[in-house]
């Protein structure tokens, strides 16, 4: 799949997002190392930190069917601006993320930019920190 194709399931995806307190709607689209693809949308809930980010939901999904290695990750919002992902998602693409994982910053269907987890993420806390201890 390449990134078109993924851009376009992210864009589906922000169909489904649930958003009735800030109408601020996400979707994301991953692909895994084996090539199924996954979708999510942002979903929010009265008591605000039981919010969901689009990133996070697809990565759930994806995990939650066996597959823990994500080659990249496709996420839009506001399609007049590029939405990056909050710290929170950084942080649970890298635990996932395989050495050459992308993340696809899309503005809309025709206008993306991709970035390296290393990127958005300088300084990763990682698994790798935990077994220094």
């Amino acid at each position: 799949m390449n990134y078109n194709d993924l851009v376009k399931k992210a864009i589906e995806a922000k169909k489904f997002a649930y958003t009735p307190y800030s109408n601020f709607k996400v979707g994301a689209a991953l692909i895994t190392e084996n090539g199924t693809v996954y979708t999510g949308a942002n979903i929010e809930n009265a008591s605000y930190g039981a919010t969901n980010c689009a990133e996070r939901t697809a990565i759930f999904k994806a995990v939650s069917e066996g597959h823990t290695k994500i080659r990249a990750l496709a996420v839009v919002g506001d399609e007049s601006q590029y939405t990056y992902p909050c710290g929170i998602c950084r942080q649970v693409m890298i635990e996932f993320a395989t050495e050459d994982f992308k993340i696809i910053i899309v503005k809309n269907k025709d206008e993306y930019i991709v970035k390296t987890i290393e990127e958005i993420l300088p300084g990763a806390f990682t698994i790798e920190n935990l077994k220094k201890h």
